[in-house]
């Protein structure tokens, strides 16, 4: 199934990677370089699925995950934290933030594929 998905990371190489990743599986990539520019991105794009960075300029991911939470537009929307952080307390507060999965950096495409994947099945 292709899926709309929203990349919000601040590393371009990083981005570069999951949106040739994802793009070359049939789905439809777009990046956003910070928090603030991926808050507007998910308001004007609606996607099915959001990967998020946690710590970027701007917004960190988890206030971009809180903010968009807290609107009923993207109650559906599928978030994704890939992130440096790895520690049990980070994954519990991106949970709380409202992520639906957590992923930490380095991370091999395949495996961010098959997970995007199980989100938007």
């Amino acid at each position: 199934m292709m899926a709309s998905i929203l990349v919000v990371e601040d590393d371009a190489d990083v981005a570069g990677l999951i949106s040739f990743r994802l793009s070359a599986s049939g789905h439809d990539v777009v990046v956003a370089p910070d928090g603030q520019a991926g808050v507007a991105a998910a308001h004007e794009r609606a996607p099915d699925v959001i990967i998020l960075d946690w710590m970027m300029p701007v917004k960190t991911g988890i206030e971009v995950c809180e903010e968009l939470r807290a609107h009923a537009a993207f109650a559906g929307t599928k978030i994704m934290m890939l992130t440096a952080r790895a520690r049990d307390a980070d994954v519990e507060r991106a949970r709380a933030a409202g992520a639906d999965d957590y992923m930490t950096k380095p991370f091999s495409p395949r495996d961010l594929l098959a997970r995007v994947e199980r989100l938007i099945a």
